[in-house]
């Protein structure tokens, strides 16, 4: 298996971005469905990039991190994050939740993702989180795979919040405690 990292943003990667979110648009589908997954225009991917890139790569190597990206065999992937904004439930405790996209579909599939979040998981728990929760919606089964993986138990679903090629879903939220 590939060997995975987590890394920060290098300049390199605004391109890849730039592709993710104008011509190769169809993870959008599979991770956040009821956002608008019309590509983007490319000028603006990339200043939106570049000015993302150049607020973070001055960053301290000890900082904490709400992001990484993901490298797999020296080709970047994707990328990992934590928020505290959660959909459909409050947060009071301010437990973070973790995402993870993987755009390329030729990527997906081999473990680079289970392999990222147990990486990035890690990584959280050294920064003193032990409980952490994930969002996804009921039709993505590779997300609800990987978090069965790693321990994630549902704590909530809000039914039929919408629909995807006809067929209505579900909102789910999966906790993790350590």
């Amino acid at each position: 298996m590939a060997e995975v990292i987590l890394r920060d943003m290098v300049r390199e990667d605004i391109e890849d971005y730039v592709r993710w979110f104008t011509a190769e648009t169809e993870w959008i589908k599979t991770d956040a469905p009821w956002e608008n997954a019309d590509p983007s225009d490319e000028a603006e991917e990339r200043k939106g990039w570049t000015e993302y890139y150049e607020s973070v790569r001055g960053e301290a190597p000890d900082a904490p991190r709400w992001k990484y990206e993901i490298e797999a065999d020296g080709k970047h992937i994707g990328w990992v994050s934590r928020y505290f904004d959660l959909d459909y439930m409050d947060n009071p405790e301010q437990i973070p939740a973790v995402g993870i996209d993987i755009p390329d579909p030729e990527m997906r599939g081999h473990g680079f993702g289970t392999q990222a979040m147990q990486s990035f998981l890690r990584y959280l728990t050294e920064q003193g989180y032990h409980t952490f929760y994930t969002q996804t919606w009921s039709g993505n089964q590779a997300m609800l795979k990987v978090a069965g993986k790693l321990g994630f138990r549902e704590c909530r679903r809000k039914k039929g919040i919408g629909s995807m090629d006809g067929k209505p879903y579900d909102a789910v939220t999966l906790k993790l405690e350590r």
